[in-house]
């Protein structure tokens, strides 16, 4: 779980921090450096999904991965793009607690 959380953290990171750093550089600019940062990520979620997937069946796999990166992303959204804390954050929260539970009842 813990080379989930951190491929996440990556993956936040490429997504969405150009957004924030590279907004007066050209798109491709942005892409080529998002790239460098995902490959982090990839060095990390690929192992973590081959190992995961021995314990879990895939869609259970999913809905953590889910899980995981709306973890990382509610705190990457409001402390590092300083956007503001809203309720949908809740809400979605909320959302995938019952695709947990739904996903991984006996």
């Amino acid at each position: 779980m813990f080379l989930l959380f951190g491929s996440n953290i990556f993956m936040t990171f490429a997504w969405y921090a150009h957004l924030r750093n590279l907004h007066d550089q050209a798109w491709y600019i942005a892409a080529l450096t998002s790239w460098g940062i995902a490959l982090f990520e990839y060095l990390l979620q690929v192992p973590a999904n081959r190992l995961g997937y021995g314990a879990l069946n895939l869609a259970q796999l999913k809905i953590l991965q889910e899980v995981i990166t709306l973890s990382v992303f509610v705190p990457f959204a409001v402390f590092y793009m300083h956007q503001p804390v809203k309720s949908d954050y809740l809400w979605a929260g909320v959302c995938l607690l019952g695709a947990v539970y739904f996903i991984f009842r006996a």
